[in-house]
């Protein structure tokens, strides 16, 4: 069974999924949302630094933006039209891609995006495309049905991409809502042309919410909550976003606290702690650092009664599933270092990296298994999007 769990804590609101009785994920974050991530500005070009092919661009309130020449090989003007080279000056219609994080820079994007529950519309890179879950031959039926209800769809101009949520509903609802989504960032766009500099011209939902309207219908058994006005912005964002969710929604009213049944304050100071017992014997230390995150697999009183070999990969396969959670719990992103036990056979790795590969390619954010380098390390890669939940909470 997975449930949600969304609660107040420390001044912000706390979200912990838990799993066949564990907790999985968690997140927290202020009542008023610290994130900027899919918010829609007018910014103004401030510099153009051309041997970095990057523009550096203000969206408002003091905050700049890094703008890749790169990537945005086209621009939404809003100042003096189109013309074939940005300048300073120019207004031009952005996109948070990234929040600031430490000495880094938000990131901005003209590709702008609106996701909505079965499809997401991006601006640029035009096309109809499914997601990678949608590839497989059973939804071939439906994938047809939804490319012939959309063939009115201004692909040429705007890339469309089917989410994995679409094969719980019919095609005609992914069209409804491919238009809505469409209506939407076409107002957006026009109203932008009489704005000033620094103008929020759209703004996304906090975080606790988005994750409840990408969940998958079959994700989520149930949701609940013991505040009532988080109960009424729940109900509120379901109703308009992911009806079929709004039967699972339920307010815990009993005089015993959420945070007492659950012990949320205990499971909270393990997915901060720095070290990670397993059910073996064996642990995990888990240390950040300003460039990656190292973990560092230790046997402990783990002690095998078959051979060394059998022996370590036994530990490694524990320690692999525990690491999988705990990237998943902490939101741990960026480079992620892993120092497993040494094993001397190729039969052993290829095992133990096969399995990690298995597990990781389960995670909502995008995690890439590297490699693992002739010192017996294995890189992993996951995507930075939000804070982690040490540097939230700590």
């Amino acid at each position: 069974m997975n449930k949600r769990i969304i609660t107040l804590y420390r001044d912000g609101i706390l979200t912990a999924v838990r799993e066949n009785d564990r907790f999985i994920r968690f997140d927290w974050e202020k009542s008023e949302s610290e994130s900027l991530i899919g918010n829609i500005y007018v910014g103004r070009v401030n510099k153009v630094v051309p041997g970095i092919q990057a523009a550096f661009v203000d969206v408002g309130d003091g905050l700049t933006g890094y703008y890749s020449l790169t990537d945005n090989k086209t621009h939404i003007y809003l100042s003096s039209g189109k013309h074939d080279r940005l300048k300073e000056g120019d207004l031009i219609l952005v996109q948070v891609e990234r929040d600031p994080v430490k000495t880094k820079m938000m990131m901005l994007t003209g590709r702008l995006n609106l996701t909505g529950r079965y499809v997401a519309l991006t601006c640029g890179r035009p096309g109809l495309s499914f997601s990678s879950r949608l590839k497989v031959g059973q939804y071939k039926e439906l994938k047809e049905q939804i490319r012939e209800v959309l063939s009115d769809f201004p692909s040429d101009e705007y890339a469309l991409i089917v989410r994995t949520n679409a094969m719980a509903v019919t095609a005609d609802v992914v069209r409804d809502e491919a238009f809505s989504l469409l209506d939407r960032l076409t107002t957006i766009r026009a109203e932008a042309n009489y704005r000033k500099s620094g103008s929020l011209m759209f703004a996304v939902s906090p975080a606790w919410l988005q994750e409840i309207r990408d969940s998958r219908d079959d994700e989520l058994d149930e949701i609940v909550t013991d505040n009532a006005q988080l109960f009424e912005q729940l109900s509120e964002f379901v109703e308009k976003n992911c009806p079929t969710l709004k039967e699972r929604l339920r307010l815990y009213t009993d005089d015993y606290s959420l945070h007492k049944l659950y012990s949320l304050e205990t499971e909270l100071e393990r997915a901060l702690s720095e070290r990670v017992w397993l059910k073996s014997g064996g642990f995990l230390v888990i240390q950040p650092t300003e460039a990656m995150t190292v973990i560092d697999v230790n046997t402990g009183k783990f002690t095998g009664k078959k051979n060394a070999e059998e022996t370590f990969l036994k530990l490694n396969l524990e320690a692999a599933k525990e690491i999988a959670l705990q990237i998943r719990l902490r939101n741990l992103s960026g480079i992620i270092i892993v120092d497993f036990i040494d094993m001397k056979t190729e039969e052993s790795r290829q095992e133990l990296m096969s399995y990690l590969d298995s597990l990781l390619s389960a995670d909502q954010i995008k995690t890439t298994l590297v490699d693992m380098t002739k010192l017996g390390l294995v890189e992993i890669t996951r995507k930075k999007v939000r804070r982690t939940l040490a540097e939230k909470l700590r």
